[in-house]
Order: structure tokens, then C-alpha cells, then sequence
């Protein structure tokens, strides 16, 4: 049977007849060593076709289109046009050989050209890779290598812009600015209060919020200067109009110093800046909610957003903390400590920082252990979902929260919680009512406007949510999305 090589270059499609194959060896030992003697490999392969890009759009689209293992009408065209038509009736006397399997599963589903993808293939093709400039005589090496990289650079660009809401690394940027700055904020209003104290000492005992406190020391600036008719501006800014009179009767009586106007000035301009800080702190927290929300809907709503955000970070990626067992999400944050109790053999830790969790807090001293462990395992759960799902959801994020809130009221009370199984039903039913009814009263799942090849190998959403907790569809889900489950047929025992 003849061996056809589909060959995908930065420049266009290459494709190449293996015909010597007998020359150089039928093992992938022998097809290693020849790779590199051009002499030697050039009496085995020669190319039959080649079918450059148009543009860099349209090699990027390519790209796209094999790195998802679809088959495009171009390519489709390519291979019709240049391999042997077979004789009606009759299977294809070659095969085509192609570095990506599924690409080659959509070739022959769609056209019926059989395909096969080893390692014998595989070190054909890298031979053709190595030596692909000197089977064109037209493309020069300089020219390769502009398209290679320039193909690159689209590709990774195209890439990285995909989601733009779906990119963790704000996320990660944003949880590390958030905690630099509540350190610096603390700092910084440590020496606002201590530098105004000289001045007016007794506003520290009176006010305790540091921002109030900055508030107060850039609306006061010289205590001498306070008046019965600063009252109302010192309630506003205070809240409560009792403690804006003792502020005034404070600064009547005060032991403190007179600063000259220059130090006054400066404490005013420092204690802006603090007020800036703060303000600016509150506008990035907020941004990280809306981030949270829409990179991880699902453990968001069960454990914060600012835990979940620092769950990221630490695993360095949502797809690292997907990957992560629920027993080392549970210590995340806490490897010193962990290493220390190994090399000591003393008790490891029970929680890393899924400790900031109100849920432990909120746990008994005996329980907090067990409840750490519970919570590991939701949250290793909702991250799962949040990663490989594609609709964004919060639906299994909120009946996991459920789920901990009982276990919690399970070890306090000893009420008994719901099983896992029917509250992922319930989570399924929230998600199923979103689709659409037709006029027999069936479930149909929704369909979006794609083109016919694309909609047959779009992935089943309903089915993919059992996959990610590792189960099999139970039949009242099949019942419900009108599909019949697969049953395995029992041998008959001829005794």
C-alpha cells in the first residue's frame, strides 16, 4: 500500500510520496538514521504537491483550524485535488500519513482517505521537517524562518487574546497588589498617626479607623483653629455628631504641641496620600470581584473571592489549581510547615490557606481538621469546573457552598446533610431549565448558529458536567436529554 505524507509548514501544505521505502527500511530505527543524510532520505521521499498560504491571515486560521483538529475546506480541496481518486466501490489502495490523530480522524470521517499517525510516521515527517527547504526550490531558507516566526508571534498573540475575560493572570497581579498595598496602607497610617500626635494627641482615642483618622488630620490641620462651627463638617465626615463635639472640646484642652506651617502642610500632603492609598485600594478590590466573577464564577461563590484569588496565585494558574488533588489544595500555602513535620516527623498541617476561610473559623477546635478536608475537596471541585467548563456558571459554585454549610451544621448539630448526588442533580436541573422546549414537550438542547461540520463535533455540555466530577450520566439524566444509555451486552455461558 502506498504511504502519502501530509506535511502542515508556516508557508502552505506539502505533500509527499514515501515511495523508497524498501531503500532506507520499514523500522523506525532504520527511518531515524536516514533522516539526516539528505542523499540517503531524498531516494525515499519526494513531494507530490505543495499549496502555499494566500496571506498570514489565512495561515493563522490554518493553525487554528489543525491545532483544534478540524479539517478546513482548503486543505480538504488539496488533498482531492493532488491524491489518487480509488475506483468507485472500491477502498483506497494508500493511506495518508499525518502528525496530528485527530486531525486524520476528521479526514477520513469527512472524506473517507484513510490515515494513520506512529511513530514510523512521525520520523518521516520529521525528516521532511528537517529538510523541507531543499524539497522547494523556489522558497528559500530566509523566507522559512520569516514565516515560521512571524506565524509564531500570530499565533501566541491569537492565543493569549482568546478570552480576554478568562485571563488569570490579572487576577494574580491584582491579589498581589491588594496585599502590598494593606501593608502599606498599615504602615503608612502608623506614621500619620504618630507624626499628628505630636499636634493632637487625643484624636487616637477618639477616632480608631485610619482612614477617618487621615480624613480628620487633612480636614483639621491646626487644632487651634476649631471651632462650634466645624461641627457639622467634622459629623460628616465622622458619621456621629457626639463624638464630632468632643473632637472640638478635645482639641480645646489638648496637651499636644503647636507645629509650625510647614510641618502642618507636610502632615496634611502625607495624609492625603494615604486617603489616595485607601481609595485606590477599594477601586482594585473591586476589580478583583469582578475578575473572580468572571474567571471563576464557581469558587468564587463558595469560598471568596479574595481566598480563592490567593488559591490561584500560590498554584500559579487556574488550570495548575485544577490539576491539583484536593488533599494538596488543603495545605496550599502551608509547604514550610509541611516539610518541617516530615523531616521531624512531627503532625503535619491540616490547612494552608484555605484557613482564611470563614468556614473554618466558624468550625469547633476538633472539627476544624475534618472541615478543612471537606472544603479542600469542594473547592478542588469547583475550580475543576470552572477551568474546563465553557459556559460560565456559578450554579455548582452555590450548591457547593450548600453542601459545606450543612456538613458544618452537621458537625454542630448532627443534622444529617444532603447526599452529594442530590444536590448535583439539583445543580443539573437549574442548568437543564435554560434550554429550550419544543412542541411534543421534549428537552432540546440550545443551538447556536454554526456551520454543520463545527455543530457535529461541538462537545455535549450537559454530558461534560457528569465528566467532571468522574461519573457516569445516572438514566434520569439520559431520560431527561432524551438520550438512551449504552448498555453492554452479557455473553451467554454455553454450560
Amino acid at each position: 500500500m502506498a504511504l502519502y505524507l501530509l506535511f502542515e509548514s508556516a508557508s502552505g501544505y506539502g505533500l509527499f510520496h514515501a515511495y523508497g521505502i524498501d531503500e532506507i527500511g520499514q523500522s523506525v530505527e532504520a527511518v531515524r538514521s536516514s533522516v539526516l543524510d539528505l542523499d540517503r532520505f531524498g531516494k525515499a521521499v519526494k513531494l507530490t504537491a505543495f499549496n502555499p498560504f494566500s496571506s498570514a491571515v489565512d495561515a493563522l486560521n490554518q493553525c487554528n483550524a489543525i491545532s483544534e483538529g478540524i479539517m478546513t475546506d482548503e486543505l480538504r480541496s488539496f488533498l482531492e485535488l493532488n491524491l489518487p481518486k480509488p475506483k468507485e466501490g472500491k477502498k483506497a489502495k494508500y493511506s495518508l500519513g499525518v502528525v496530528e490523530p485527530k486531525v486524520g480522524s476528521h479526514i477520513s470521517e469527512v472524506t473517507g482517505i484513510p490515515c494513520q499517525s506512529n511513530e514510523f510516521v512521525q520520523e518521516l515527517l520529521r525528516g521532511v521537517r528537517l529538510h523541507f527547504d531543499r524539497f522547494i526550490n523556489e522558497l528559500k531558507d530566509s523566507d522559512l524562518e520569516k514565516a515560521q516566526l512571524g506565524l509564531g508571534h500570530s499565533y501566541s498573540r491569537a492565543k493569549v487574546k482568546f478570552n480576554v475575560n478568562r485571563v488569570d493572570n490579572m487576577v494574580i497581579q491584582a491579589i498581589f497588589l491588594l496585599d502590598t498595598l494593606d501593608k502599606d496602607i498599615n504602615s503608612f497610617s502608623m506614621r500619620v498617626r504618630e507624626w499628628f500626635s505630636w499636634h493632637f494627641p487625643e484624636l487616637v482615642k477618639i477616632v480608631n479607623d485610619n482612614y477617618l483618622y487621615a480624613k480628620l488630620a487633612k480636614f483639621i490641620v491646626n487644632k487651634s483653629d476649631l471651632a462650634e462651627k466645624d461641627i457639622p463638617a467634622l459629623a460628616d465626615i465622622v458619621g456621629d455628631e457626639d463624638k464630632a463635639k468632643e473632637i472640638v472640646e478635645a482639641a480645646k484642652a489638648s496637651m499636644g504641641q503647636d507645629l509650625s506651617p510647614v510641618d502642618l502642610i507636610n502632615v496634611q500632603q502625607f495624609a492625603q496620600r494615604v486617603m489616595n492609598l485607601s481609595e485606590y485600594r477599594k477601586n482594585l478590590y473591586e476589580y478583583l470581584v469582578t475578575k473572580m466573577n468572571d474567571i471563576a464564577p464557581n469558587l468564587t461563590s463558595l469560598i471568596g473571592e479574595v481566598v480563592g484569588a490567593r488559591l490561584i496565585s500560590h498554584a500559579g494558574s487556574l488550570s495548575n489549581l485544577a490539576k491539583c488533588a484536593a488533599s494538596t489544595l488543603q495545605i496550599l500555602g502551608a509547604e514550610k510547615a509541611l516539610f518541617r513535620a516530615l523531616k521531624t516527623r512531627g503532625n503535619t498541617p491540616k490547612y494552608g490557606l484555605i484557613f482564611h476561610s470563614s468556614f473554618i473559623g466558624r468550625a469547633s477546635t476538633k472539627n476544624k481538621g475534618r472541615m478543612a478536608r471537606y472544603l479542600a475537596n469542594k473547592c478542588s471541585i469547583a475550580s475543576r469546573i470552572d477551568c474546563y467548563s465553557e459556559a460560565s456558571t456559578s450554579v455548582f459554585g452555590q450548591k457547593l457552598r450548600e453542601q459545606v454549610e450543612e456538613r458544618l451544621e452537621f458537625y454542630d448539630k448532627g443534622v444529617a446533610p444532603r447526599k452529594n448526588l442530590d444536590v448535583m442533580k439539583a445543580a443539573i436541573d437549574s442548568m437543564v431549565n435554560d434550554t429550550l422546549m419544543d412542541d411534543d414537550g421534549k428537552i432540546m438542547r440550545r443551538r447556536t448558529h454554526l456551520p454543520r461540520k463545527a455543530r457535529k463535533r461541538r462537545p455535549k455540555p450537559r454530558l461534560m458536567v457528569m465528566q467532571w466530577m468522574w461519573i457516569s450520566p445516572p438514566t434520569w439524566l439520559m431520560e431527561k436529554l432524551s438520550l438512551e444509555p449504552r448498555r453492554r451486552k452479557r455473553k451467554r455461558s454455553t454450560s
